[in-house]
């Protein structure tokens, strides 16, 4: 009786009878037990990397992968309730962001091929296995019927133009064929219609991934001397420290754990990539303003509406059927290096003799698109975000393309509440985000963030996307470049996942020869555009695997996945440590973790490529000149951090005076943007990375500088192109000494 009290009843009730001293021992016992010594930031650190879990990302990426999930259908709205119900069983703070989009869907497809001996045939256009996912299309392209003679362009570049153009090769009136992967499939379509051709063939070339199933599924080669041996090997080590392993019961297998893969399923010739042809970014109705129900909208005949779409129509093909037309073709030899993976089966270029019969007709209309967001409020810093993003609507089934980010977004929310329960709060608010319709142009991203520009501008630490958290081996990261350092830092707490002896950053730094190969920002290929592009906020991207051969196709698939991109989920645990462990140093740390000496630098370097380009009469010296400002205002500002980190956080005026030092390294980005934008694209407002006009240059950076260069080309216009070039420089140049000021917090 007494026992039972003492487990459901008072405890005091059964030890007022203990003696003095064993009452003593007790109390001792349970102050010390109820005393709690406050974790350390390094200690949340530590848990939050040795809590990952593969069979719980795997669990989630099964589930949410069921279904198709285009934006805009049912298979949206399962995805965002799946995504919601998580957010809410961590018990977070969530709600979701509605706009009314314009969006496009398929109707009709037809390809009838005429050969040269009178013969017709008809071509299947959709893949061999894809369930319920939308047929192969291109979002906007506009409804046509024509008819014309095949021609091929290779990869439909001016230079593949122009090369048919010296074989007299016309192709005026045609249907062109290209090959996709190394163009925006839009900027293919227009090159098409510039050159005459009626409609647009395109199709997705295998050549990349020859020779790399095995890499895949096993890891990289052997480690030697700390850099890779030539070829791919079996994974060598280990697995994680610290995680909790699992190499079985994941979901959705059969006895081999592939049996709904028919064959060897890395790549098919029957895959087909679907994908927008629209240019820009966001909702066309509403460039520049949030896509709410009750917005303004253009009228979808003007012209800044038209112009956002392409003039032909045009259609995604298999391999397959590449090769059928490929090799009906007569006219030039093709030249050798235009062949890819179809190698010696084709020989020519067209036109014709074959012709095609080609209608599609689209449907676009005005859909729900829903972002969702989970918020955990910072405890001192409420009004400052650090923003963790992936979008998951998909093409089709979307297992890498996006889902991998998705189930490795839920694992960090998963993660971030484990550290909530043991006495975590952030400094700073940390927001989870979920959006919709990306695959149309970043559309969910775009309007929340023209909806939010204000709050966005002034409150903004740092936005971190993840799109394909995983599409095979290696990892790759591109980011602004004061976010660097901080990547380096963090890769190098992270274990590798193919090599769990090694870290990230050992084996990052072993591809590229013993130095990380760090991307800029330049192009519009994920949720990180609006953000940098259009708002100026520190930004960064990563995944693991450079590509994958089933993108965007209904291959795309959990069993895709389990079988070549991630087997046992381990490069999905690492992309969230590293995520997440991002998120947490901007959030927690005293002082932001800005490295301003390295924006610098890398602009000096970015200058020095450009300077190459110039030609008699223009000078970069203005450009120069404020890259030395803005690199002297960084030395100062270090050595500022470095007293602030170390002041007290009970000192009202040192957090304030702190906080206002913060400030200036959060909005330094911003002094990069321009309110006149680029020339002829406003709304990219960016002037050091943003997309330039002229995908033949191979320079990332400066984009209105770039295209004044090659418009001075393309018009041949002299003195009046050099004036242009210059104006373009001191626009720049301007744009970095606002840097330097506001770096250094002084009104000039």
């Amino acid at each position: 009786m007494c026992a039972k009290m003492a487990c459901e009843g008072n405890v005091f009730t059964s030890i007022v009878s203990l003696p003095a001293f064993g009452l003593m021992i007790m109390l001792i016992i349970l102050a010390v037990f109820n005393h709690r010594v406050p974790l350390s930031q390094s200690d949340f650190h530590e848990i939050f990397i040795s809590n990952g879990d593969n069979s719980t990302i795997s669990s989630h990426l099964h589930s949410l992968t069921q279904n198709p999930h285009l934006a805009g259908t049912r298979g949206a709205q399962q995805a965002l309730s799946y995504v919601m119900n998580q957010f809410n069983k961590l018990a977070f703070r969530t709600h979701t962001a509605e706009y009314k989009a314009l969006l496009s869907y398929p109707l009709q497809r037809s390809l009838v091929l005429q050969f040269e001996n009178g013969t017709r045939t008809k071509l299947w256009l959709d893949e061999a296995d894809m369930g319920q996912a939308v047929a192969p299309y291109h979002a906007y392209a506009p409804s046509g019927k024509v008819s014309g003679k095949v021609v091929f362009a290779n990869y439909g570049r001016e230079e593949d133009f122009q090369r048919l153009r010296e074989m007299d090769v016309n192709v005026s009136g045609c249907v062109v064929l290209c090959r996709n992967g190394q163009l925006f499939r839009g900027e293919i379509v227009r090159r098409a219609a510039k050159y005459g051709g009626v409609a647009l063939l395109l199709y997705k070339d295998s050549e990349r991934f020859v020779g790399k199933r095995d890499g895949f599924s096993k890891g990289f080669g052997e480690m030697r001397n700390g850099v890779y041996s030539e070829g791919y090997g079996e994974k060598k080590g280990g697995i994680f420290e610290g995680y909790k392993e699992r190499t079985d019961g994941f979901p959705g297998e059969g006895k081999d754990g592939f049996s709904e893969v028919e064959g060897d399923g890395f790549f098919k010739d029957d895959g087909i990539e679907r994908g927008t042809v629209m240019e820009g970014l966001g909702d066309p109705l509403t460039p520049g303003w949030g896509a709410m129900e009750y917005a303004e909208r253009l009228d979808i005949g003007v012209e800044e509406v038209r112009e956002r779409f392409p003039s032909i129509p045009s259609l995604p093909i298999s391999g397959y059927n590449a090769k059928v037309i490929l090799e009906s073709l007569w006219g030039p030899q093709l030249p050798e290096q235009w062949k890819g993976a179809l190698h010696s089966e084709v020989g020519r270029v067209g036109s014709g003799p074959t012709s095609v019969d080609f209608e599609y007709k689209e449907r676009r209309t005005m859909a729900t698109i829903r972002n969702a967001f989970a918020v955990i409020k910072g405890a001192l810093e409420p009004d400052r975000y650090v923003l963790l993003g992936n979008h998951r609507d998909a093409w089709t089934y979307g297992a890498v393309d996006p889902n991998s980010g998705t189930a490795t977004l839920l694992e960090i929310a998963r993660r971030f509440r484990l550290l909530l329960r043991k006495g975590w709060v952030p400094r700073r608010t940390i927001i989870l985000c979920s959006w919709d319709a990306e695959e149309f142009g970043m559309i969910g991203s775009t309007e929340w963030v023209e909806q939010n520009l204000g709050n966005l501008g002034s409150k903004a630490v740092a936005y971190l996307n993840v799109d394909c958290a995983v599409q095979g081996p290696g990892f790759f990261a591109a980011a602004t470049p004061q976010l660097d350092s901080l990547l380096v830092e963090v890769t190098k707490e992270i274990n590798d996942p193919d090599y769990a002896e090694r870290t990230v950053h050992q084996l990052w730094s072993a591809m590229a020869n013993g130095s990380v190969k760090i991307d800029r920002l330049s192009g519009v290929a994920s949720d990180f555009a609006p953000f940098l592009q259009h708002a100026g906020i520190p930004s960064l991207d990563m995944f693991f695997g450079e590509d994958f051969p089933v993108y965007h196709t209904a291959y795309d698939t959990y069993n895709w996945m389990r079988k070549y991109g991630d087997p046992l989920f381990h490069r999905h645990v690492a992309v969230s440590g590293i995520w997440g462990l991002l998120a947490l140093r901007l959030a927690d740390d005293l002082v932001l973790p800005f490295d301003y000496s390295s924006y610098s630098t890398q602009l000096q370097e970015h200058a020095k490529a450009l300077q190459g380009l110039m030609s008699a009469g223009i000078t970069l010296q203005p450009i120069n000149t404020a890259i030395q400002e803005l690199k002297e205002a960084a030395v100062t500002v270090a050595d500022e951090a470095e007293e602030l980190r170390h002041g007290s956080s009970t000192d009202v005026a040192f957090e304030l005076k702190r906080r206002a030092f913060n400030d200036r390294l959060m909005l330094t980005e911003r002094a990069f943007l321009d309110a006149g934008g680029l020339r002829g694209r406003e709304w990219f407002k960016h002037l050091i990375y943003g997309p330039s006009k002229y995908s033949e240059s191979k320079l990332g950076f400066f984009p209105g500088i770039v295209d004044a260069i090659y418009k001075a080309k393309e018009r041949d216009n002299g003195e009046e192109g050099k004036a242009l070039i210059q104006h373009e420089i001191w626009r720049v140049a301007r744009a970095i000494s606002r840097a330097a000021a506001a770096l250094k917090g002084n009104l000039i």
